[in-house]
């Protein structure tokens, strides 16, 4: 009797034993599936791979590129259509190296050269919400096929051996925990330097000029370097982290077009420890004195809307635009008023372009928190958004620089093309003469003989 009272005893602490061991694997793997949850978002991933109204992470957005249209792939864990027979390996070599199950090529449109920094327990963590997290999605979408020759995958390889970067990140010992943090935020999941770093002929980041600012085709993504004229090392720690965490940053900046929407779907939602590493190393950044934007002295806002001029009829195209579409919002001044923002001395018109401005008018700003702007697109033809913005920029900010009616239209139309279509096109066609040449001057050579 008590033997097998005994073992009875045995087996319910067994069982209980068990039980505890279940109940600690479903909470690590819970946890592990929360912190891949919280770095995709980190990543943004659901900013490219989600379309509007579609389901998450189930593809099919239509990413405008200078090359043409790369619709991003589906990522739900569905073994039909997404990522669902992917092992880690595999997962890894997608995220990391731009390589599919398959073996074919993803394009850099694709982040993978800032991805290669993502640590090994990332990327576990990434891959157990991607396979546990989602939902499955059996749907393709559309396909992406750029024009010859770059709808031959291939090429990309040849691309990656030139410029792609797969060396995980270091942290720097010399540095802080908080500043490595922010460094392996903005050098790897937040891929900062995918829009603000300039890119040579080849589309590649130019090396030695990180996050010095560069056009997208129609935003122009600023200097974010410590430089204090250029990029942001007059900003205070605390507009710095107001702006990614709000998109405004209290002293005159406000986000717009990709920036706005990184605000929206990732760093509004990072801790505010990782707000602050990301903060601490964007001001530590080497200053680059690339695309300077003018300085608050060298501002002279002049000619502002005059009432009189205005009921008189003396006022100026640029004026009476401004007073119809701008003024009830901004004020006359352009002080604005009830929270929305000022004109004068607004970062958007101290740019060393136009094109965010002329994005603002044409597409408007919806936040997620806080007054939209509303778009002006259908409203102004080419020429009267051209002469709106450099009225704001005559009055408000640097009137050193202006727009045209012509600028205006390539923006409303998705910015202009660009030139590596005809010169790949061209080199094939050069390569192919001296092909050619070499044949005809090897037969003409056996033909003597």
């Amino acid at each position: 009797m008590k033997k097998t009272l005994s073992l009875s005893l045995t087996g319910v602490a067994l069982a209980l034993s068990l039980s505890a061991a279940a109940k600690a694997d479903e909470s690590a793997s819970a946890a592990l599936i929360a912190k891949g949850q919280y770095l995709a978002t980190a990543g943004d991933c659901g900013a490219c791979h989600t379309a509007p109204g579609g389901k998450p992470f189930a593809g099919g957005l239509s990413l405008q590129t200078p090359l043409g249209s790369i619709y991003s792939t589906n990522i739900t864990p569905s073994k039909t259509a997404g990522i669902g027979d992917y092992s880690l390996t595999d997962f890894e070599k997608a995220v990391r190296h731009g390589v599919r199950k398959d073996g074919a090529n993803l394009y850099p449109a694709m982040p993978y050269t800032s991805y290669s920094k993502v640590t090994d327990e990332d990327m576990k963590a990434l891959y157990a919400y991607f396979m546990q997290g989602v939902q499955p999605v059996d749907d393709k979408g559309p396909q992406t096929d750029l024009p010859f020759p770059f709808n031959i995958r291939l090429s990309m390889a040849g691309w990656n051996l030139l410029f792609a970067d797969d060396k995980p990140f270091t942290p720097d010992n010399s540095k802080s925990a908080e500043w490595n943090r922010g460094a392996y935020l903005v050098e790897g999941l937040a891929h900062c330097s995918t829009c603000h770093t300039p890119r040579n002929a080849l589309m590649a980041e130019e090396s030695g000029k990180a996050l010095a600012g560069a056009s997208l085709g129609t935003w122009f993504a600023p200097n974010i370097t410590s430089d204090v004229h250029a990029g942001i090392g007059s900003w205070s720690n605390q507009a710095l982290s107001a702006y990614l965490t709000t998109g405004n940053s209290g002293e005159g900046s406000q986000a717009g077009g990709p920036m706005l929407e990184a605000i929206n779907k990732s760093f509004s939602h990072l801790t505010p420890s990782d707000i602050k590493a990301i903060t601490a190393y964007l001001r530590d950044v080497p200053a680059q004195q690339i695309n300077p934007t003018a300085t608050q002295t060298q501002i002279t806002p002049a000619k502002q809307v005059n009432e009189l001029d205005l009921l008189s009829g003396n006022a100026s195209e640029g004026a009476n635009l401004y007073n119809s579409h701008c003024a009830s919002c901004h004020q006359l001044s352009g002080e604005g008023r009830n929270g929305l923002p000022a004109l004068a001395g607004n970062a958007a018109l101290r740019r060393p372009v136009a094109d965010n401005a002329v994005m603002a008018v044409l597409d408007g700003l919806v936040p997620d928190h806080g007054q939209a702007m509303p778009a002006f697109s259908r409203h102004m033809n080419d020429q009267q958004v051209a002469t709106l913005v450099n009225y704001l920029f005559d009055n408000f900010g640097d009137a050193r620089v202006q727009t045209t009616p012509e600028r205006v239209k390539e923006l409303r139309a998705g910015g202009k093309p660009s030139p590596l279509l005809a010169v790949a096109k061209g080199g094939m066609v050069a390569g192919g003469v001296i092909v050619l040449a070499i044949l005809l001057f090897f037969v003409r050579r056996r033909q003597r003989k």
